[in-house]
């Protein structure tokens, strides 16, 4: 550890009681919260993966009306599991909830320890830790990227990172000696929502930040830029998609089952999906361009009007009715720009 760690480990007292004391006051009331399960948790920590809150909000309360307990999740079919979490994005977190859901009800008792949770489907380092400490009571701490932006600031500590796991790497062992063993959970929802509603990336409040006093970055200029954690390439890609409609169909590109992206989804073929060469389209063919990020790529979605192939389809290729499209599970861009394209006429 670092001097400054080495000092803010030694008032981990103070530290403990100032941050379980604003959480107690100032925690935002979500539903995971004030109706507490083993499931709700593990539920809760899936959705909220690479996911704000606000988003996440209405797919929870949805997905525990129809799905209320792992015995439910474990007895649902695929495609009711993917429409539920239809324009949450990342479809493989869907998928493994699945899965975890029918190994438990398999199991003797329900998973303690973060060791027993990791090993089950989709279940890493921090989603373990976080489950088996708050919903567990297990003495472990949790490290994600708003606990290593809290630690290094708490701290001064500018140490350049290339990846966000070599900086969950350097900040766990301070984690763990500041972590409140006798209410782990709670200290460690109080670490998140630090994280996430005063010290955040941009314009942290410092000013009413209950640790302030024990924070050794805050009078830096530099503050917003601490951690230093290095960022892929942004690489920038160009799809072109079909729009094609017959008879009150529209075609749509079914992604096969063995993909390793979004399996089972539905979503705008490509040009290359139905045969087409390499060539530019006309350009009055042209609908709407559509910009959206997945991770490190930006990527431009240019949608053309096309009249239908001739000759047989493509296994993957499906004529959808356009009165049953709310029926089937598309990507959630994919889903909008449906919706929009249908709106204007198209």
């Amino acid at each position: 550890m670092t001097p400054e760690s080495k000092q803010l480990a030694a008032n981990r007292q103070a530290f403990q009681r100032r941050l379980g004391e604003w959480f107690a006051r100032s925690q935002r009331k979500l539903p995971w919260r004030t109706e507490r399960s083993v499931y709700r948790t593990v539920v809760s920590e899936l959705m909220l993966q690479q996911t704000q809150v606000a988003t996440v909000l209405p797919y929870f309360e949805r997905w525990m009306s129809r799905l209320p307990d792992f015995e439910a999740l474990a007895a649902a079919s695929e495609e009711t599991v993917l429409k539920l979490w239809e324009g949450l994005g990342y479809y493989r977190r869907a998928r493994f909830l699945h899965r975890l859901a029918r190994e438990i009800i398999r199991l003797p008792a329900l998973p303690r320890t973060a060791a027993e949770w990791r090993a089950l489907p989709g279940i890493g380092d921090y989603t373990a830790a976080a489950i088996a400490s708050i919903a567990c009571g297990e003495a472990v701490a949790c490290v994600d990227g708003n606990v290593v932006r809290i630690l290094a600031r708490l701290t001064a500590d500018d140490t350049p990172f290339a990846t966000s796991a070599a900086a969950v790497k350097r900040f766990t062992p301070l984690a763990e000696a500041l972590l409140d063993e006798c209410a782990p959970g709670r200290h460690n929802e109080a670490m998140m929502e630090l994280g996430a509603t005063l010290c955040t990336k941009r314009r942290p409040a410092c000013t009413v930040c209950p640790v302030a006093s024990l924070c050794a970055g805050r009078a830096s200029p530099e503050i917003e830029a601490i951690p230093r954690i290095g960022r892929a390439k942004t690489e920038q890609r160009e799809v072109r998609r079909a729009w094609v409609r017959r008879d009150g169909e529209l075609l749509l590109h079914r992604i096969p089952k063995g993909s390793v992206r979004m399996a089972g989804l539905h979503e705008l073929p490509t040009l290359e999906h139905l045969g087409r060469d390499a060539g530019t389209p006309a350009p009055d063919s042209l609908l709407t361009t559509r910009r959206r990020t997945i991770t490190r790529y930006q990527i431009t979605e240019k949608i053309h009007r096309l009249p239908p192939p001739k000759g047989p389809l493509a296994a993957d290729l499906v004529w959808v009715a356009v009165d049953a499209i709310g029926q089937i599970t598309l990507s959630g861009p994919h889903r909008r720009w449906v919706r929009e394209l249908l709106a204007a006429g198209h």
